[in-house]
């Protein structure tokens, strides 16, 4: 699951960490997607049945974890050792430099990403504040120069990382040769427009995160 909740996603309603895995199993996973009417009825998968699929039509995997560093950990270096092929099918990345500091600790082998967003302490994704008393924004603001140099300077040799996935909105060609000349290589998200595409696949020459492959998208920040 990506939220914290099943709202957006299912048919269902309330935290996640309040379901037991027996009724989340309940709940369509299609109920609120654009193609609902196609796989009404999905259910949510365990981990292990989203990679076992995922290998079985060649994907590649970015495992997206949210925090838990010290069990996400050890949950995927069991899994990298059960599916070997994973070690050059997925990328295991994080907004938490702890998981990924954790994730090499565990498994050197393993192709690991830092993902930032500028400003993501202070502001939500379209730009609003997260904050309303004035002095709580700008503490956060100055949290956010802090980590921003930190991730660009420090973090992303600290952790070792072979990629850096970034909120596109921030991406230039300057920007993919400052990181290049770090050999590390830019992912774009989130980017769901044919134009959007275009850009920075043929420009900017990176590789991108998507909603859809087929169709363009609603923005997602």
């Amino acid at each position: 699951m990506h939220d914290d909740t099943v709202d957006r996603t299912t048919n269902g309603s309330g935290p996640l960490c309040k379901l037991r895995f027996s009724e989340i199993t309940k709940l369509d996973a299609a109920a609120k997607h654009r193609l609902r009417e196609r796989f009404r009825g999905e259910k949510v998968p365990t981990l292990q049945e989203a990679v076992e699929e995922s290998i079985k039509h060649q994907l590649t995997i970015y495992f997206d974890v949210k925090g838990h560093p010290d069990e996400a950990a050890a949950t995927l270096k069991d899994l990298y050792k059960k599916h070997p092929v994973l070690y050059n099918t997925s990328v295991v990345c994080s907004f938490e430099p702890k998981v990924i500091y954790r994730m090499r600790q565990a498994d050197p082998g393993v192709v690991t990403a830092l993902t930032h967003r500028p400003w993501s302490l202070s502001r939500l994704g379209d730009g609003t504040p997260r904050f309303d008393a004035a002095w709580k924004h700008h503490w956060h603001q100055v949290l956010d120069v802090l980590l921003d140099w930190a991730h660009h300077h420090v973090l992303w040799h600290l952790c070792g990382v072979s990629a850096f996935l970034v909120q596109k909105n921030f991406i230039s060609q300057d920007y993919v040769q400052y990181w290049a000349d770090r050999g590390v290589e830019v992912v774009a998200w989130t980017v769901n427009t044919a134009v959007e595409k275009q850009y920075y696949q043929e420009l900017l020459k990176v590789n991108y995160i998507t909603d859809s492959l087929r169709e363009d998208c609603d923005p997602h920040y």
